[in-house]
């Protein structure tokens, strides 16, 4: 790609400010965004302003997507392959082969018991899709009274309306919508630390919560094992073993949220395996395509579909336009295989040494509450979380390193790409670590 001309980035900037809204920003922007003219491999290609550019190492993996990094020649010979087939096509009465072929492998390589694939826009509906699953579950089985939902606090599930109402609604970035949410029922967040010691009153807290509403929860909603943009925060997978026994107990449905964890990113496929529990539903986005599009699934258990399927209203109703679109299939088809033709938990593990070497200095700042890093996660807390004018310095001081980030509150974190180089692990490492200083 060539160059942009000179003067163009100024344009671009000021046609940004007046036009585009960005995410979680105001609107007209107040900090100028970076403009991208190209990627490849782990590198960002920035436009400088004056015909020039520079380069970045991405630490963010655009947020969490692009495990296989930027302009992959698989992944581009499967979006032109498939463009020279057909692009889109509704799915609804056609089908074709790259959706099919996706849910059969989504299907085989998540936890068993999981049998039917949903395939959604992005994340957030893919979470709506399966609180719908759930909700029409039980109001097909003739009990319409379980309508409610429990999660934990310090969960995030994304920004349309049934996940606002199951993200921390305390604190969160969605604190706003209190009093015209759906109102759900939360347990105490989880006790940190992925290795911690086994909390029985913590344990107890959930089974009782879960016990006292049974009758009126349709299905309890986590993160498993890593709660993302909620706050970055690890817990035992020991906890999701209790949510699955006290769920079937109590005849309450479990939702698993991995749009953030699954394929790879914690160490294991997916973070259920961790605790070796299937739940009835879980939700899957993010790197499915390896970063090319947006496409999530959501995935149940023939329990599930069957209730819905007795039901006065026998279908779930639900229907993007661009449902199972192919041109998103097929490339998320490919980057399951490139994920999985490669040796991925060696690449991962790489990735949490290198992490857990390079930002082991940042626990010795004064700022610094914790370190922590969990496969291709590393994240440094801060005590005091970060105002607008100080994320946006944060930022600076990680592109004067030569890296992307973003850090928000007090969360200084990286997710890099799986194809990111022990040396680009470490300038990685070390530009949290001075973000943590300056910050």
């Amino acid at each position: 790609m060539p160059d942009l001309i000179p003067g163009s980035v100024t344009e671009i900037l000021d046609l940004d400010r007046r036009h585009v809204w960005h995410p979680y920003g105001p609107m007209p922007g107040r900090q100028d965004p970076l403009v991208v003219e190209a990627a490849s491999g782990v590198r960002l290609r920035v436009a400088d302003g004056s015909g020039g550019t520079y380069e970045l190492i991405d630490g963010m993996s655009s947020w969490w997507s692009a495990i296989h990094g930027y302009n992959h020649p698989v992944l581009n010979e499967a979006a032109r392959g498939q463009l020279d087939r057909m692009s889109h096509v509704m799915f609804g009465g056609l089908t074709h082969e790259p959706a099919v072929r996706l849910a059969k492998r989504l299907v085989d390589m998540s936890p068993d018991g999981l049998e039917h694939v949903f395939l959604a826009d992005s994340g957030s509906v893919s979470v709506e899709v399966a609180v719908k699953m759930c909700l029409q579950h039980w109001r097909s089985l003739g009990r319409p009274a379980k309508r409610r939902l429990l999660t934990w606090r310090g969960g995030y599930h994304g920004d349309t309306w049934q996940p606002m109402a199951v993200c921390d609604p305390d604190g969160g970035m969605h604190e706003l919508w209190q009093g015209v949410l759906p109102r759900q029922i939360f347990a105490d967040a989880p006790p940190a630390g992925f290795d911690a010691d086994f909390d029985a009153a913590y344990a107890d807290h959930l089974r009782e919560l879960i016990a006292r509403h049974a009758e009126e929860l349709a299905a309890v909603i986590v993160e498993p094992v890593v709660q993302g943009a909620g706050g970055m925060r690890f817990h035992s997978p020991a906890y999701l073993r209790v949510l699955r026994e006290a769920c079937d107990a109590h005849d309450v449905l479990l939702v698993f949220d991995e749009i953030a964890t699954g394929f790879g990113r914690t160490g294991a496929l997916f973070a259920a395996e961790h605790a070796a529990v299937t739940p009835d539903v879980m939700c899957v986005g993010k790197a499915l395509t390896g970063g090319y599009l947006t496409l999530a699934a959501t995935l149940c258990t023939a329990r599930v579909a069957d209730g819905i399927s007795r039901g006065e209203v026998p279908v779930l109703a639900h229907g993007p336009t661009f449902m199972g679109n192919p041109l998103a299939t097929a490339v998320a088809g490919a980057s399951l295989d490139l994920l999985l033709g490669q040796d991925w938990q060696a690449e991962v593990k790489r990735i949490e040494t290198g992490l857990g070497e390079t930002l082991a200095e940042a626990a010795e700042l004064p700022r610094v509450r914790d370190v922590r890093v969990l496969g291709a996660i590393g994240v440094v807390q801060l005590h005091q979380p970060l105002d607008a004018a100080a994320m946006a310095a944060a930022t600076r001081t990680a592109v004067r390193e030569g890296v992307w980030l973003r850090p928000f509150r007090d969360l200084i974190y990286t997710m890099p790409p799986f194809v990111t180089s022990d040396d680009d692990v470490a300038r990685i490492g070390r530009a949290v670590c001075a973000v943590a200083r300056e910050a």
